[in-house]
């Protein structure tokens, strides 16, 4: 689930929510849009999840 996902990912981070909404999809209110029952399309769950793979990679290769 990529609520889930954005969640742990937000906790590892300490990445605020409206700031990862804005970067991974351009809606600060996304993550809470998404605890309210927002269903994301196909197109926006791909974005998302490379947001966060590219964030991470990004990291380990400054580090």
């Amino acid at each position: 689930m990529l609520l889930r996902k954005i969640e742990s990912f937000i906790r590892q981070t300490g990445m605020a929510e409206t700031r990862f909404g804005r970067l991974a999809a351009h809606d600060p209110r996304l993550i809470g849009d998404l605890r309210n029952g927002r269903e994301p399309r196909p197109a926006m769950e791909k974005r998302v999840e490379h947001f966060m793979n590219k964030y991470h990679l990004e990291l380990s290769n400054a580090a």
